[in-house]
């Protein structure tokens, strides 16, 4: 049987139950859920860095939507706080549109 040991999504045992097949699982404490669930974002943070089709992006990308939901839940906030304070960053400071890569920056002379 192969050994897993990480977090899933919350229907992955009723959808490995209709396939037959027998497992084990175990609610995780809260310290140990955001432990799991921050491997769990790198884990799909490298998945997306790896997609070769948009399909694939798209499919990763909404994997780490669901890390950022679960994320904000952990943390109390719902996803529209977050949204605003994104929205709040992006008017203050831009987002990523504009492909910049910052090469340096002069320090002043005393």
């Amino acid at each position: 049987m192969p050994i897993y040991n990480k977090l899933v999504r919350d229907r992955i045992p009723e959808v490995i139950e209709n396939t037959g097949k027998t497992f084990s699982t175990r609610i995780l404490s809260n310290s140990e859920y955001i432990t799991e669930l921050n491997k769990k974002a790198f884990e799909e943070l490298e998945e997306f860095v790896s997609t070769e089709t948009v399909e694939d992006a798209v499919e990763e990308l909404a994997d780490l939507l669901e890390i950022i939901h679960a994320f904000a839940e952990y943390h109390g906030v719902s996803i529209e706080q977050v949204e605003e304070v994104r929205k709040t960053k992006a008017e203050k400071r831009g987002g990523f549109k504009e492909k910049i890569f910052l090469i340096e920056v002069e320090d002043e002379q005393d």
